[in-house]
């Protein structure tokens, strides 16, 4: 068995389980993610076989003792066919860090992938009362992600309500024919969607208050997402291959060329 296990959020930890799990998909064996086994429990694979808290200590507790082998990934870029074997040839096996990287087998499997991190019903069940009466409308997901980012490359991508409404608005003007609504989500309690009804007044402004599997279904509903830099938008991108706009400067306006696919952009997340 090939367990997974790492530090670091929800969305960075489905990323490095689904590369390990196409890797062990591809050869022929099983894999088991320790953060969806207990912490993250909105998700199908959180139902699956192996999937509970009693194997999750039971792995633990073996990785710290010795009793199985741990190959760890944490440099960027890094191959080993020595790792890859130690992978498939134990009985028992602890994968850990976030440099693990199988991208073309990542991309072979990844239908199967979105299906395994498809939301639970009570998840679709929460973010559905939003979505009512919109399927007409263009809808923008915007992700507000503050909190760590106050430190995270030394506050580069910590942006103000009204940087973040800039942005809305340069989507508006992108679209002039249509109907907007926009969807905040984030990280951060503070939000004032008031910067949002003055920055682009013809929209409709729904900031959400859900937990972050909620959040998550909500964007991936959108028609297109934009926000800083970082796993969530990206994986919230990757169920539906929405458009996704990664803010590098929310003063700059947005084009068409502003968005990319999340093929493209999970090769160059750091």
């Amino acid at each position: 068995m090939i367990y997974v296990r790492d530090k670091g959020q929800m969305c960075n930890n489905i990323l490095q389980f689904a590369h390990v799990w196409a890797f062990a998909r591809h050869h022929g064996h099983r894999a088991i993610s320790m953060r969806f086994a207990y912490k993250y429990p909105w998700f199908r694979i959180c139902r699956s076989s192996g999937h509970n808290f009693p194997r999750y200590v039971a792995a633990k507790i073996a990785a710290v003792r010795g009793w199985m082998p741990v190959v760890s990934y944490d440099i960027p870029g890094e191959i080993s066919s020595e790792k890859e074997n130690l992978i498939l040839t134990a009985r028992n096996v602890m994968v850990q860090g976030w440099e693990v990287r199988f991208y073309d087998l990542f991309l072979k499997y990844f239908d199967e992938i979105r299906e395994m991190f498809a939301f639970l019903p009570g998840i679709e069940h929460a973010v559905a009362p939003l979505l009512k009466d919109k399927e007409q409308n263009l809808k923008l997901g915007l992700h507000v992600r503050r909190g760590d980012y106050s430190r995270w490359h030394e506050g580069r991508y910590f942006y103000s309500d009204e940087e973040y409404a800039l942005v809305a608005a340069s989507f508006a003007r992108l679209h002039p024919e249509r109907k907007l609504t926009i969807f905040i989500c984030g990280n951060d309690p503070a939000i004032n969607p008031e910067a949002f009804h003055r920055a682009v007044p013809d929209a409709e402004i729904i900031l959400a208050r859900g937990n972050p599997a909620e959040d998550l279904c909500l964007l991936s509903k959108c028609d297109a997402i934009a926000g800083p830099p970082s796993t969530f938008s990206l994986v919230a991108s990757m169920y539906r291959e929405i458009p996704l706009c990664w803010i590098e400067n929310p003063k700059e306006e947005l084009n068409e060329d502003s968005f990319s696919t999340f093929r493209t952009l999970f090769r160059h997340i750091k």
